[in-house]
C-alpha cells in the first residue's frame, strides 16, 4: 500500500498528462482539476447506549457540465476530504469516457461500520441524508453505493429524502433494491464491465482469454463477480485475496465456491481448494496474464510495480495504481485498462436505473447487460482510437484525453455565466 500518496494529487497529475495532448486552454484545464464545491459536515448521532457520537462526513460535487453530479457514498475509517475530491474527479471522467449524460460526485463518512449496530448505522445514514437534502435530487446530484455501503443504505437515504420532501422520487439515488426502484443487473455491473474491458483488451492485443491465468486482489462485490465472470469466459482464476490475506492454486479454483467460503468464514483464507496462503502483495505480483485490483486506491506503488509481472491489468478499484507505478508498468509494457473505463459498469447501470426511475418503466436483466456491453465496448474503441491517433504511451492517458475533451467541450459550448 502507499498511504502517503495523495489521491487528489494523483488525479490532477493524470489530468495534466492528458492535457498535453489536447487543444484546450490552460485556464479550462485548471478548472477541470478542482471540484466545484465540497460539503464537510459533522454528524452527531445517538448510539444504542444513549451517548452521542460525532462523525465527519463529506460530499464533493466535482463537475456538472455534462449532467447531474453522480457518485457513491463510502463508509470507511480512511475517508478524507482529498480522497473524496479525487474520487469525484475520477467519476467526472468516468461518466465522460462512457459518454453518459452525468457529471461527477462522491461522498463518504469516516467510520468503521463493522463497529456499529444496524440501528446506529441507520440513524447515521438518515442524519447524513438530512444534511445532503439541499444538494441532492434526480436533476441535481444522485448518490449511489460505494465501499461498505449497499442497497440497505441507499434505501434509507431515499426514504429519508422522500419523507422530508413529501414526494416520491426514486431517481434521487441509485443502487437501491428492486422493491425500492432498483435495476436488474446493478449488483454485477462493476465486475461485469471490468471483464468486458479485459476481454476487449485481450482481443486488441491478440491474446487468447481462454485459459489465461487471473489474479484478483480484493474479493468484495466487484472482485468476486469479476472472478466469476472471467471464469465463465474460459480464463483460470489462480489467486484471490481480501483484507485478511490471499489464496493461491496454480491449477485454478472455483471462484463462486471461494465466495461461499468467504461468506461463511469472513475471508477467502482457508478455502479448501487453495494450495497455498499468500499475502495481498503476493497476489499483485504473481506471474499471471491478467491482474484485477479490486480493493482500495494506491494498492500498487512504484516499488511494488517493479515486481508486477501481469501482461494486462483491469482496474476494478478506483485509483489502485499511483502515478509512479503507472510509469513503471508503462516501461514494462503492461497494458493497464484504467479504472475510469474498467469499473464504469457501476455508474453506467446506475444511469440505467435513473432512466428507468424517471420513466417508471423497468428493463429486463438481459436488456441491462446488453446495453452495458455495448457502452463498454464503444468506450474501449474510443480509448484505442485516441491511443493510436495521438501515439500515446499508455491507455490511461488515452482515456483521459477522450474524457477531458468531452467535458471541456460541454463547458465551452455552454458559455460562461454571468
Amino acid at each position: 500500500m502507499a498511504p502517503d500518496v495523495n489521491p487528489f494529487e494523483s488525479l490532477q497529475s493524470q489530468v495534466d498528462e492528458a492535457a498535453t495532448h489536447l487543444d484546450v486552454e490552460d485556464d479550462v484545464i485548471e478548472r477541470l482539476k478542482h471540484p466545484e464545491r465540497v460539503l464537510e459536515t459533522n454528524l452527531t448521532v445517538e448510539q444504542d447506549d444513549g451517548t452521542l457520537e460525532r462523525f465527519k462526513a463529506f460530499r464533493s460535487q466535482f463537475n456538472g457540465d455534462r449532467g447531474p453530479y453522480k457518485g457513491g457514498i463510502r463508509y470507511h475509517p480512511h475517508v478524507s476530504r482529498d480522497e473524496v475530491k479525487a474520487l469525484s474527479g475520477w467519476m467526472t471522467y468516468k461518466t465522460a469516457i462512457v459518454d453518459i449524460p452525468l457529471g461527477g460526485g462522491k461522498g463518504g463518512i469516516i467510520i468503521d461500520p463493522a463497529e456499529y449496530s444496524e440501528s446506529e448505522l441507520e440513524r447515521l445514514t438518515r442524519t447524513f441524508a438530512k444534511e445532503l437534502r439541499p444538494m441532492i435530487g434526480e436533476d441535481r446530484d444522485i448518490p449511489a453505493p460505494d465501499v461498505n455501503t449497499g442497497q440497505r443504505e441507499m434505501n434509507w437515504i431515499k426514504d429519508t429524502y422522500e419523507d422530508l420532501e413529501n414526494t416520491t422520487e426514486p431517481g434521487v439515488i441509485t443502487g437501491k433494491n428492486l422493491a425500492s426502484g432498483g435495476s436488474e443487473g446493478r449488483v454485477e455491473a462493476t465486475g461485469r464491465s471490468t471483464v468486458i474491458a479485459a476481454r476487449e483488451a485481450f482481443d486488441y492485443l491478440g491474446k487468447d482469454l481462454e485459459g489465461a491465468t487471473v489474479a484478483v486482489q480484493g474479493y468484495g462485490n466487484a472482485g468476486w463477480i469479476a472472478a466469476k465472470l472471467i471464469d465463465e469466459m474460459g480464463a483460470t482464476v489462480i489467486a484471490a485475496s481480501d483484507s485478511s490475506g490471499g489464496i493461491y492454486n496454480p491449477d485454478g479454483f472455483d471462484p463462486v465456491a471461494a465466495k461461499h467460503h468467504k461468506n461463511e468464514t469472513g475471508s477467502v483464507v482457508g478455502y479448501e481448494e487453495s494450495q497455498e496462503e499468500i499475502t495481498n502483495e503476493d497476489v499483485l505480483t504473481l506471474d499471471v496474464d491478467l491482474l484485477i485490483p479490486a480493493a482500495l486506491e494506491n494498492a500498487i506503488n512504484r516499488d511494488l510495480a517493479e515486481d508486477v509481472t501481469a501482461d494486462v491489468i483491469s482496474e476494478a478499484a478506483n485509483g489502485p495504481l499511483t502515478p509512479e507505478a503507472d510509469r513503471v508498468l508503462e516501461d514494462k509494457g503492461c497494458f493497464v485498462i484504467p479504472d475510469i473505463l474498467a469499473n464504469a459498469g457501476g455508474v453506467t447501470v446506475s444511469y440505467f436505473e435513473w432512466v428507468q426511475n424517471r420513466q417508471r418503466f423497468y428493463w429486463t436483466e438481459e436488456r441491462v447487460n446488453n446495453e452495458l456491453e455495448a457502452i463498454i465496448v464503444e468506450a474501449f474503441d474510443a480509448l484505442v482510437e485516441s491511443y493510436e491517433e495521438h501515439d500515446l504511451d499508455n491507455p490511461r492517458t488515452a482515456a483521459y484525453v477522450v474524457a477531458i475533451e468531452r467535458v471541456a467541450n460541454a463547458f465551452e459550448e455552454a458559455g460562461t455565466f454571468p
